[in-house]
């Protein structure tokens, strides 16, 4: 599976996780196909880190998106809640911070403490997936050579989430076991991956997040009320 097929499932799953958001209302289907969207993200901006050129202009991309998307996403969420929260850029780019300093520090028990710093910054300024938007982000990159490692600390990851939403939110803990399943089930498309680039369509990817949002924000003020 191409680097492209994969953000095109990452794409199509987004779209129908905030379509349920925006037109039809949380906890639909179409949610848990949503769950798909961010690992893949995530996995996808660890391949990014890995073979970028110049991981100076890479991170300048992610921060002029995340601004540019900014308003977009705030109108997005105020079709469903009236919490802050920042956009997924800024959870991506935390997330390469952390593999950066990781990276650049050689000692690694120190490194990993930053990242858990990281994390927790991420939580605290309530970018979009909190503390567990960046550790996916490094579990991808720190398991990039060990499949089966990957896959268990993904798995504990996602049991770590959706455990606290569990008992924050004990009156739907099967809506939360159903997303925390199908938010570990993107592993399998990511286990597929084999490589390749295939089709390069470089700044669609990144122009889509904030349109779509605001088709999505117009919808639901001009056609459903």
């Amino acid at each position: 599976m191409t680097s492209f097929l994969l953000k095109i499932i990452g794409i199509i799953s987004m779209l129908c996780d905030h379509s349920s958001d925006a037109i039809i209302g949380n906890f639909s289907n179409l949610n848990l196909i949503g769950r798909f969207a961010f690992p893949i993200f995530a996995f996808q901006t660890v391949n990014g880190y890995i073979h970028t050129k110049d991981l100076k202009k890479y991170m300048i991309r992610l921060l002029v998106f995340a601004i540019i998307s900014q308003i977009p996403f705030m109108l997005f969420l105020s079709t469903f809640k009236t919490d802050f929260s920042l956009n997924i850029f800024f959870t991506l780019l935390l997330g390469i911070c952390s593999l950066y300093v990781y990276d650049k520090i050689n000692n690694k028990t120190l490194g990993f403490i930053l990242v858990i710093a990281i994390s927790i910054v991420a939580q605290l300024i309530k970018v979009d997936y909190g503390a567990f938007g960046v550790l996916a982000v490094f579990i991808f990159y720190l398991f990039k050579d060990n499949k089966i490692k990957k896959v268990i600390a993904f798995l504990l990851l996602c049991i770590g989430k959706y455990t606290i939403y569990t008992i924050q939110s004990p009156i739907i803990y099967e809506y939360y076991i159903k997303l925390g399943i199908f938010t570990f089930l993107a592993i399998i498309p990511i286990l597929f991956f084999n490589n390749k680039e295939g089709p390069k369509l470089k700044y669609f990817f990144y122009i889509f997040y904030p349109v779509h949002l605001i088709i999505l924000w117009s919808i639901h003020m001009f056609l459903l009320k």
